[in-house]
């Protein structure tokens, strides 16, 4: 299965957000899973195996238990695989940063000069022009 493909699932996503916060007992994913997601703990069971098969997730044995850890290695190859995409939203970020630094020192300035040459002028209550 591509990693694309695995990822695509909000199940398996889930998770993996969940296996990056640390080793989690199948218990562990299978309760939160099952509680977001109202799936029984077969399917969730069946999303740790995909997961483990497509070397996203290890598994080890502690006792009873088995313990799952997220594996970074095929993050690492979807995030080189989306550096070839980053500039299309990279480049439209900075000119956000632009324009948010821009608007800050505009503001900074309007503040030292008593700050009310950008308030809109108001107009009389009673419809009635006073000049």
């Amino acid at each position: 299965m591509h990693a694309l493909d695995v990822l695509g699932d909000p199940v398996r996503r889930r998770t993996l957000e969940l296996l990056a916060e640390g080793e989690r007992s199948s218990g562990e994913v299978s309760s939160v899973i099952r509680a977001e997601f109202g799936i029984s703990q077969p399917a969730v069971s069946q999303h740790l195996r995909v997961l483990r098969e497509a070397g996203f997730a290890s598994v080890r044995a502690e006792g009873t238990r088995r313990l799952y850890a997220v594996e970074a290695a095929p993050l690492r190859e979807v995030d080189r695989w989306l550096d070839r995409f980053r500039g299309f939203w990279e480049q439209r970020l900075d000119a956000l940063g632009t324009e948010l630094a821009r608007g800050k020192r505009q503001r900074r300035l309007d503040q030292g000069r008593g700050g009310d040459s950008q308030k809109p002028t108001e107009k009389p209550k009673n419809g009635t022009d006073t000049s």
